[in-house]
């Protein structure tokens, strides 16, 4: 494969040591800790934080408050451990408080023995807390409602199982009666639970008359009132509230959230295939909400985002009529991608919520490595030969199959994960390596037969093979994915330096078999039948070169132009009428200061523009024109949210209705203060491309 497919692939350089290198990678943020320039971090530093919260898969979040301090629990399907707990103070930075279950065994097939569980497990949890106790609730499909209980997010977990209720949610009511809703058709059930948690009371069932409504329950009460969230299911749909004065109703629906996808769109952006497909978003839709000290209200909610899973975004909240709505004043059912951090009355410095790296020389796995199914603890050690994660291979036909599988999430929007493998006791019939487990799943790896050892890179889904002689037994390992065009590239190396692919690209997706984004995973299987010999894996690192690029940064005290995505047009000031207008490319009547804005820091991530003749651009409902302040400091009319969206395109937040600085594409003209966020294929107008100015007047 030449440099050339892999940096239309990529959109990156390949240096000569084999590193992938974005075209947006910047020096280290100022301020920032170096660790959260080198992995995603929400926190942006300056007191607002981006969407993602996390850049990489977190399915089905639910949230509470206790006190102070923040849970979110998640969806973890077949991996093991089970049931993440995460655990936060100012609900922007996060760390691991531990998972719910270290295995869930719950027979042969969850141990890959005479079948199996993908697209099963643990399904959408429900956290909560009542007299001094966490509780988990999870359901897993044929097996039933798994009820977690601990004085301590972090554990020790204690379990009981009652038979099976879909994507339930549970509330401890005033009363002292325990409500569980689930199902995902209209009417839905709601059932009473007994104190103890053992079974539901018997005939104590209340129906829920929700046209509209859909399925993952939260359910709530606040203010005297029952208010139950839940999305229409899919992954360009929104999510849903329902209210009532009492647990039997009349329940009124409202839609919480309405074609929002910040941007993103139901096929990999740099793929191409026209704007048709990307205007059809994926949306945000399924998640709970959590309210702060200070009566702040904010949802964290999933969004599809393709082959890398799906993720989560924290949003605000506005009370509108009784009914919680997405959203800020004025923009109602939207959701920005970038905004102030909550009010919690807590302070932290920006802190990567995950760092993949392991050397395993610590005795202790990284905790964010969850296990393909349930794994034989005899066959996978880190004390056979300290330093390394020696994993002992048992029959299995396929990767699939394969037994101690060890995976993790990767990050986006690039990840590049890398390990040392030592193949020297690997036995006739194994295969050891570095894979993707998805469906199609691929892998990059050693295989020993009788013939001798070679290096193979497997590609399921187009049933293909590429194999080089290995002319030793230890090797470097590396799959460099982008989750923008959903494709990734498997490469070795003898020194761990130089780096060459092996195969083509492999086309990434999300699909239905596990239920999940692509996962790196080390293995090792035998083919023959019979277990086999051992392979040493050290020195997992997981580089994102994309984590803090010129896609995270503000250009403030810069002098720049602003580019339409849309058309190619620039924003100018129109002198004679001192209005903003955005005016084509290559218009005769472009004068070069006219088109240059500089960027005044306001703090907070908002900014003003300056024009060359000393005027602010000054928004109002009905326009945007050109203030002059008179030497006063910018109100709200010229204060703007920088919003910056992956794949370098920005937008402008006005604080008076809080809707974006909008052209109408291929139509001249002046510019308004209505965009309601970005269109996926980001070609309504709203969406612009800076670039500093090669001269300026100002």
């Amino acid at each position: 494969m030449n440099k050339s497919i892999l940096t239309r692939i990529f959109a990156v350089t390949l240096l000569a040591g084999g590193t992938l290198l974005s075209h947006g990678d910047t020096p280290d943020s100022p301020g920032m800790p170096p660790a959260a320039t080198k992995h995603w971090t929400a926190d942006n530093g300056n007191g607002t934080y981006s969407n993602p919260l996390f850049y990489e898969e977190f399915e089905d979040p639910d949230p509470i408050r206790v006190g102070d301090d923040y849970y979110l629990a998640s969806t973890t399907m077949h991996m093991n451990p089970a049931v993440i707990i995460m655990h936060s103070e100012d609900l922007v930075n996060w760390e691991l408080a531990g998972y719910c279950m270290d295995r869930l065994d719950l027979g042969p097939a969850f141990r890959l023995e005479g079948g199996q569980i993908y697209g099963n497990g643990i399904w959408a949890p429900c956290i909560r807390y009542h007299d001094g106790m966490f509780y988990v609730f999870c359901n897993v499909n044929r097996a039933g409602l798994q009820i977690f209980r601990s004085k301590s997010a972090s554990g020790p977990w204690q379990r009981n199982q009652i038979p099976g209720f879909h994507d339930l949610s549970v509330l401890f009511d005033d009363g002292g009666k325990i409500y569980l809703v689930y199902g995902n058709r209209n009417p839905y059930t709601i059932v009473e639970l007994n104190k103890d948690l053992t079974g539901v009371v018997p005939g104590a069932t209340h129906q829920m008359n929700a046209p509209g409504f859909g399925e993952g329950h939260h359910l709530y009460k606040i203010k005297g009132k029952y208010y139950d969230i839940s999305a229409i299911p899919g992954a360009q749909t929104d999510q849903m509230v329902a209210r009532a004065d009492s647990i039997d109703g009349p329940w009124q629906v409202e839609r919480m959230v309405q074609g929002e996808s910040l941007g993103v769109p139901s096929r990999a952006p740099l793929r191409g295939g026209g704007p048709g497909p990307n205007v059809r978003g994926l949306t945000l839709h399924q998640g709970g909400m959590v309210d702060t000290p200070s009566d702040q209200w904010w949802s964290i909610i999933m969004q599809d985002h393709g082959s890398i899973g799906r993720m989560v975004a924290l949003v605000p909240i506005t009370w509108d009529n009784d009914f919680p709505i997405i959203g800020l004043p004025g923009n109602l059912r939207k959701a920005p991608n970038t905004w102030i951090k909550p009010d919690t009355g807590y302070t932290q410095e920006p802190k990567p919520t995950f760092v993949h790296d392991d050397n395993f020389d610590g005795g202790k796995l990284n905790p964010l490595w969850q296990w393909n199914h349930v794994p034989d603890d005899t066959k996978w050690s880190l004390t056979e030969k300290p330093g390394v994660l020696r994993l002992h291979s048992l029959p299995a036909n396929d990767f699939y199959n394969a037994r101690n599988s060890i995976c993790q999430r990767p990050p986006g929007p690039e990840s590049i994960m890398n390990v040392e493998l030592d193949g020297s006791g690997l036995t006739n019939g194994d295969t050891a390596g570095l894979a993707l487990l998805s469906n199609p799943y691929a892998w990059i790896g050693l295989v020993k037969s009788a013939e001798g050892i070679t290096l193979q890179m497997l590609d399921q889904g187009v049933h293909k093979t590429n194999s080089v002689s290995a002319s030793s037994t230890h090797v470097w390992l590396r799959v460099a994915c982008n989750f923008d065009t959903d494709y990734a590239i498997f490469s070795w190396s003898a020194d761990g330096k130089q780096f060459t692919p092996l195969g083509d690209p492999y086309t990434m997706t999300f699909q239905l078999k596990t239920f999940q984004g692509v996962r790196p995973s080390l293995f090792n299987f035998n083919t023959s039948g019979q277990p086999g010999g051992y392979a040493d894996f050290d020195n997992y690192t997981v580089d994102e070169p994309r984590a803090r690029g010129i896609e995270r940064m503000i250009p403030l005290g810069k002098t720049i132009t602003l580019t339409s995505g849309a058309d190619g047009s620039l924003l100018a000031v129109d002198t004679q009428n001192m209005l903003l207008v955005n005016v084509a490319a290559d218009s005769t009547n472009v004068v070069s200061q006219n088109v240059q804005f500089q960027v005044v820091d306001l703090g907070k991530g908002r900014v003003a523009l300056k024009a060359s003749n000393g005027r602010f651009v000054s928004a109002a409902t009905d326009g945007v024109s050109l203030k002059d302040l008179a030497g006063k400091a910018p109100g709200d009319a010229e204060s703007f949210q920088w919003v910056n969206l992956m794949r370098s395109d920005t937008m402008l937040m006005s604080l008076v209705n809080h809707c974006y600085l909008a052209t109408k594409p291929n139509e001249p003209g002046p510019v308004t203060v209505s965009g309601t966020g970005p269109q996926p294929d980001r070609k309504d107008g709203s969406c612009f491309v800076w670039k500093e100015a090669q001269a300026s007047t100002l």
